[in-house]
């Protein structure tokens, strides 16, 4: 499908880390088939430094959408709400894009009146009743391959796949490691995505090089416990980098190994190898996308089960150092 050319488009696409980074491609597109469009952008307080100031996004809408969900702060949300609809509304767009598929993005694409809001035709939380058009993105797909199917339905060629990364900070507050390294990333949303600490801590310890360990303030501890195991052999750069630092660090690295989070997801965008550790969810929609790239899971009939408790997890505690060493340093070998 080929639509009017749009003069204004609104993509709301608020979380998480990862799913910004595989929307990408998605903006890349749209550039690419509207040239002339002004492109705005709805995204979650916290994670704007990863679009904030890019040259293919015009404005930034930040919405603090954690403290929605709270009761005490009721009042407050009713009124941001109010304002976010209004001053939305004001802005004509022409074509709202809502990757999202939530209540939430559901709403706030309507609020816009634009006559063309165009959504996925499973979202959830009933979301598809303010689309104007729906598209079947399917869900045994990569989550990129199924956001480019709306660039597509928009007429937007989908066969150069690109993730437009903003340009790095380079006046961050640490030195690099002049040497050859590799990035550890020891975090995840969800406990059960998590490879223990410690394992991580001797994994580095039996590494010929380098390995920094990157986060956010919730994972300093876990950090602090791999630098104890590695036998100096590893340093912490957790929650001191911002997501702009983040990406200099990254791209800069020999391989990442990762747990199944966002900071992945920007590595195998910037074309560094990762090895990524998975278990209670699925590679083939979430994993690292792209070429080169190794998955590490255990053999367990459980999974993937996507879900956030278990008891045992046995699918990450069956991922033993000695295979995730392996594999690390045969990459470093041929690379």
């Amino acid at each position: 499908m080929r639509i009017k050319t749009p003069s204004k488009i609104l993509i709301v696409k608020p979380s998480s880390l990862g799913d910004i980074v595989h929307s990408l491609p998605v903006l890349n597109a749209l550039r690419e088939c509207f040239p002339g469009a002004i492109i705005h952008w709805v995204v979650a307080k916290g994670l704007e430094g990863l679009l904030d100031d890019h040259p293919m996004i015009e404005k930034l809408w930040i919405i603090n959408k954690d403290d929605w969900k709270k009761i005490v702060k009721v009042k407050t949300t009713a009124h941001e709400l109010k304002t976010l609809f209004r001053n939305l509304k004001a802005e004509s767009y022409d074509l709202v894009i809502d990757l999202q598929g939530l209540i939430r993005s559901g709403l706030i694409s309507a609020s816009t009146r634009a006559p063309m809001r165009i959504g996925f035709a499973e979202a959830r939380e009933g979301s598809t009743v303010f689309y104007t058009h729906k598209v079947r993105g399917g869900q045994d797909i990569h989550a990129v391959d199924r956001y480019l199917k709306i660039a597509g339905f928009l007429g937007c060629d989908i066969s150069d796949i690109r993730f437009p990364l903003p340009a790095c900070d380079i006046s961050h507050p640490f030195d690099i490691p002049s040497e050859e390294y590799i990035i550890l990333i020891p975090g995840a949303r969800w406990n059960t995505k998590k490879w223990e600490a410690e394992r991580f801590g001797e994994l580095a310890s039996k590494l010929p090089v380098r390995a920094v360990v990157v986060g956010d303030r919730c994972d300093i501890r876990g950090a602090d416990i791999i630098v104890s195991l590695s036998r100096g052999n590893a340093l912490s750069f957790a929650g001191k980098t911002t997501i702009r630092e983040l990406i200099d660090l990254i791209q800069s690295a020999r391989c990442v190994v990762s747990n199944d989070s966002g900071p992945m997801h920007i590595a195998a965008a910037l074309n560094v190898h990762v090895v990524a550790l998975f278990g209670p969810t699925d590679p083939q929609r979430t994993g690292p996308y792209g070429k080169g790239h190794i998955v590490i899971r255990a053999e367990v009939e459980c999974s993937p089960c996507l879900k956030k408790r278990c008891k045992d997890m046995k699918c990450m505690k069956e991922i033993s150092v000695e295979r995730v060493a392996r594999t690390v340093k045969r990459i470093l070998k041929s690379s």
